[in-house]
């Protein structure tokens, strides 16, 4: 009995920590859109230093350097999403386009997107209201043949964004487990 109440349990959490909204809302040829979206009991606050904070939840799978420890975000018009690498070179994933009270937006081509991609718009927002934070991730791509990518970005950027509200929620991320 008690290995089941376990079971339950720990279904129940994972439901819970899941977006209340993840999917991909577009896709054509040339592209797609993606977005994740979940209500939390936070403070628009927290989301920004949770977004700064990117090493603190961003899969270390997903860096070409292996480790989280290596991104840095400027949170400023202009600031660069990039990574440190082991032989001393920045590379840049992506541009701080827009940043205000309720949102971030860059024009990161990440990964494989980085030399193919036309557009490559991320944005973070967090309108801030009574009964939380609605906390929304989207990604807008376009580029020759980019719409057959929709689902593998999908579950990469998934994953970053569970890994995301977790941070904003517990103060840490998930463990880096593999990737699906």
């Amino acid at each position: 009995m008690k290995a089941l109440l376990a079971l339950f349990t720990a279904v129940c959490l994972a439901f819970a920590a899941a977006p209340a909204s993840a999917e991909v809302v577009e896709r054509h040829a040339d592209g797609f859109t993606l977005r994740y979206a979940v209500r939390l009991e936070t403070t628009a606050g927290d989301v920004v230093l949770a977004i700064e904070d990117i090493d603190g939840w961003w899969n270390s799978a997903h860096t070409y350097s292996g480790d989280a420890a290596n991104l840095t975000l400027r949170m400023e018009p202009g600031g660069c999403l990039c990574e440190a690498l082991a032989d001393g070179k920045i590379f840049e994933h992506g541009r701080v386009t827009a940043f205000d009270d309720d949102h971030l937006a860059l024009s990161a081509p990440l990964g494989p997107l980085k030399e193919r991609a036309t557009r490559a718009d991320l944005t973070f927002r967090w309108p801030d209201e009574r009964t939380g934070v609605l906390v929304t991730l989207t990604f807008i791509v376009e580029g020759p043949g980019l719409g057959a990518m929709a689902d593998g970005v999908d579950a990469v950027m998934h994953d970053q964004y569970v890994r995301f509200t977790h941070y904003i929620e517990y103060g840490e991320a998930p463990s880096d487990a593999p990737a699906a």
